[in-house]
């Protein structure tokens, strides 16, 4: 389902097209830290060095499965990660980027907050800014945004990661979830726009400051984000929620890599409640859910 703006869903990526008005792309995660809760230190070389030529051959395999965008991250964003410095995140992410921005077309993306990181990244090939707080962890973000005509993922997260903490409590009110973050994105796509930025996705952020209830309800009301007039990425893969939910009573929290065929259902029930971009590990089984979803609604159709 696409909102009653269809050209909002035709998005100038620093100059190049993504185009989501037919049907839903896949990003693919590659993420240059020793400690994100799924994938940290996949690329890692001893002294603190990224093995660069493995983690392009990565990203193109991604792209390979039918990826459309590859989203780069250099700071772990799970709960009571540590805060780096922006010149160390940039120290881990720009020369890859170049590297792949040799090797390939395919639309980047950093997985940033910060204006000076954001920068770095688009001079080297980067086409899209995914900014965790949507523009309000770094006020200088959306004119980096602006000068270099990047397309911005805005998230609602209500802390930031070092003071998020994991929760089972939700609140007693179903839709209170779901208002919050109407409320905060529509005013994050309010601030883009007063800077001048108009090519935006939303990504309501789960697992980000929510509780287990808090991220099903979110993830079963997704359609009504789509009253928000902007695409919709939903970020579900190997979350801690889905965890939760296909665990054996008595049993400790099932780890990140055991959470493939939860995420492949979350992931399929954000498809047919409207998202427009999956973000993924497993690229290859978000592709098969959005040509699974598409298929049907072309049946029906």
């Amino acid at each position: 389902m696409m909102s009653d703006n269809p050209e909002h869903y035709l998005l100038d990526c620093s100059g190049c097209k993504l185009d989501l008005r037919r049907k839903p792309v896949v990003m693919g995660i590659l993420n240059l830290t020793p400690d994100s809760f799924s994938d940290g230190g996949m690329f890692q070389l001893p002294g603190e060095k990224t093995d660069l030529d493995r983690a392009v051959d990565y990203a193109l395999s991604m792209v390979g499965e039918g990826a459309v965008i590859i989203d780069v991250g250099g700071e772990s964003s799970r709960p009571g990660a540590i805060k780096i410095s922006a010149a160390e995140e940039i120290r881990r992410t720009a020369p890859f980027i170049s590297l792949l921005r040799k090797k390939s077309d395919v639309l980047i993306s950093i997985d940033t907050y910060k204006a000076e990181v954001a920068e770095a990244a688009l001079r080297q090939g980067a086409q899209i800014v995914n900014d965790i707080s949507g523009f309000t962890f770094d006020r200088a973000l959306p004119s980096v945004c602006r000068k270099y005509r990047a397309a911005a993922v805005l998230m609602h997260a209500p802390l930031t990661p070092q003071a998020m903490k994991w929760s089972t409590e939700t609140s007693p009110e179903p839709e209170e979830i779901t208002r919050r973050v109407m409320a905060f994105l529509q005013g994050a796509i309010d601030s883009a726009k007063n800077a001048g930025i108009d090519n935006i996705v939303v990504d309501p952020g789960f697992g980000f400051g929510k509780s287990v209830g808090e991220n099903f309800r979110l993830l079963g009301n997704l359609r009504e984000l789509l009253k928000l007039q902007r695409p919709l990425l939903a970020g579900v893969s190997r979350k801690s929620f889905l965890g939760h939910a296909v665990k054996k009573q008595g049993e400790g929290e099932i780890p990140p890599a055991e959470r493939c065929d939860a995420t492949t259902a979350a992931e399929t029930i954000a498809f047919l409640n409207g998202a427009s971009i999956i973000r993924a590990h497993n690229v290859r089984s978000a592709v098969h859910a959005a040509a699974v979803v598409d298929a049907m609604k072309n049946a029906m159709a």
